[in-house]
């Protein structure tokens, strides 16, 4: 482990006087008296996202991966990877697993180097959407929609095993994303797809413990191409409510067709109490997996908006959402990647909390399109990163996360103990 406790000390009293001179100028531009400044940082600290274990490593697309070198070659060295992105950042208090990428071997130690570094376990994801070694039977043709039986079994024993590890490390999360579908019409009987998959879920949300939660993730698209079986938020709605009270959908914002109102599909599911999870990511096309934030950053702020106006609201019975970032860095560093994508989402939230509610709703009441318009712009369009950089300072961060990782020279430094060819598990 690198011990960068002096040097962060150092570097955030050099830049001290100029950070407050910041806070002090948006707090008047914005109009902001301490007690509301308070409130809005406070609720920015307690703002957490989870990482998944597989985004500490170069992501990659069909046509190759060019690692970075010093890459975590073990479940144990990521949790070092993303101790230190929640060190400087101190929005991220949670890894999410995917297994059988990462297996805990000693769940015990595993959970003591989780404490070390101030984190814990997000939910654990399983994994249908791929044959692993030595596996009797593939997933070529579909998973826990299968036609042959036993395939199914397979996949189903695969959701209660991954729980079983959960279950050892902590967690109370399973989320599930199958890639089940079809690529040529006639491939696939669409209603015994959808059927079979119902039951298959059903058999695993009976096999977990009372006070775990079933996440249902969605995809339009990719790897099939005709069909899909969960194709979307309604499908992923039905699903759920069919299995019990503790399934729920989960959104990832890149599994959706071009231009669709993510932000309505986000309040509807809050109006009926079912938005159980949510993948931040970028998307221009598809499903790309971007940094966050870095291709629709107004998109980001509505969808927060409805996040933040759900929560205030006190006929809004839904469960705590399990908020997490499911990226793939091709060309950046992982590590800066995520931290890049930690700013944007924790900067779409602090804009949510500036606006004004009681003004937007009288706003939409009376029909008055242009004020609700310049009440949501107003508050998309401040500078929020002072308020970022002094919720940061206040928990013991970085005042500029990504900076002061290239100061350090940190992935240098892994390189020279991890080794250059140094590539992630599991991806």
């Amino acid at each position: 482990m690198i011990n960068i406790q002096s040097p962060l000390d150092a570097y955030n009293a050099s830049r001290l006087n100029r950070h407050k001179n910041n806070l002090s100028a948006v707090q008047e531009l914005l109009e902001l008296d301490d007690s509301t400044l308070g409130m809005i940082v406070s609720k920015i600290r307690s703002f957490q996202v989870a990482v998944p274990s597989w985004a500490l490593g170069t992501g990659g697309t069909r046509f190759g991966r060019f690692p970075k070198g010093g890459e975590p070659r073990n479940l144990e060295e990521k949790i070092e990877d993303a101790g230190l992105i929640h060190q400087l950042t101190q929005a991220t208090d949670a890894i999410s697993l995917h297994i059988p990428w990462d297996i805990p071997e000693d769940p015990s130690a595993l959970r003591s180097l989780l404490n070390e570094h101030g984190l814990k376990i997000d939910a654990v994801n399983s994994n249908t959407f791929q044959d692993q070694p030595g596996q009797p039977l593939s997933y070529k043709f579909g998973s826990l929609c299968h036609a042959d039986k036993a395939v199914r079994q397979q996949a189903i024993d695969h959701n209660i095993e991954v729980v079983g590890h959960g279950v050892a490390l902590g967690s109370t999360m399973l989320s599930v994303w199958l890639s089940d579908g079809s690529n040529f019409p006639g491939q696939q009987n669409f209603r015994k797809a959808y059927q079979r998959t119902l039951e298959s879920l059903r058999e695993i949300y009976r096999a977990m413990p009372s006070s775990w939660t079933m996440l249902v993730e969605y995809k339009p698209f990719e790897p099939n191409f005709y069909s899909t079986v969960i194709p979307d938020w309604g499908t992923s709605l039905r699903i759920s409510e069919a299995c019990g009270d503790r399934a729920h959908v989960l959104v990832d914002l890149g599994h959706h067709l071009p231009n669709t109102n993510i932000e309505q599909i986000v309040a509807r599911l809050l109006h009926l109490g079912r938005l159980g999870g949510f993948h931040f990511n970028g998307s221009h096309y598809g499903d790309d997996d971007l940094t966050t934030g870095a291709i629709k950053p107004y998109q980001l702020f509505l969808i927060f908006n409805e996040l933040v106006a759900g929560a205030n609201d006190p006929a809004v019975k839904n469960p705590a959402v399990a908020y997490m970032i499911d990226a793939s860095h091709n060309v950046k560093d992982p590590l800066e990647d995520l931290m890049q994508s930690l700013e944007n989402i924790w900067a779409a939230y602090a804009k949510a909390l500036l606006v004004d509610a009681v003004a937007l709703d009288n706003a939409q009441e009376e029909n008055d399109v242009v004020r609700a318009e310049l009440i949501l712009q107003r508050a998309f369009q401040a500078d929020v990163r002072p308020l970022l950089a002094e919720a940061r300072l206040l928990s013991g961060g970085s005042l500029d996360p990504v900076d002061f990782f290239r100061t350090i020279n940190y992935r240098g430094k892994v390189i020279q103990q991890r080794g250059k060819e140094a590539v992630a598990t599991g991806l």
